[in-house]
């Protein structure tokens, strides 16, 4: 008599469903937000999605151009025309249900604006182009 397979567990997949679904429709998104007719979408990008295990909510980060002033505005925009994003999600995507698009400025975008300001102010002397790596901090020798 042969025997059953039914029992053996599955080897873990190597690329992570929830990872898969978020780039999917970080793309599918991206796209339809090209193809949308509304100037004010113009320098705005879908920087990530992440999807909630049940698949109910989908968080889209979003981050312009404009500055960290705009980023209210920008949600808003993108607001307007959720129905339409979700609609072309549902249509692409070959899963059970949709979920709930929730928009959100994305923060390491300014996160990284606000360090490169504070490395600007900083008062620092231009680092020597003849090898200042070798100089040790401590004695001031070279290696």
């Amino acid at each position: 008599m042969a025997r059953r397979r039914g029992n053996r567990p599955r080897p873990a997949p190597r690329y992570p469903r929830s990872a898969r679904l978020n780039q999917l429709l970080r793309q599918i998104l991206g796209e339809e937000m090209a193809v949308i007719e509304d100037d004010r979408l113009a320098d705005v990008a879908i920087v990530d999605v992440e999807v909630d295990n049940e698949l109910a909510v989908a968080r889209v980060y979003v981050s312009s151009l404009l500055g960290a002033h705009d980023d209210e505005r920008i949600v808003s925009v993108v607001q307007e025309h959720r129905g339409r994003l979700r609609s072309a999600v549902a249509q692409q995507a070959r899963i059970k249900r949709t979920p709930e698009l929730v928009f959100v400025a994305d923060p390491g975008v300014r996160s990284g604006e606000r360090v490169e300001t504070i490395l600007r102010s900083l008062d620092l002397p231009p680092e020597d182009a003849a090898g200042s790596d070798d100089v040790d901090p401590v004695d001031g020798e070279t290696d």
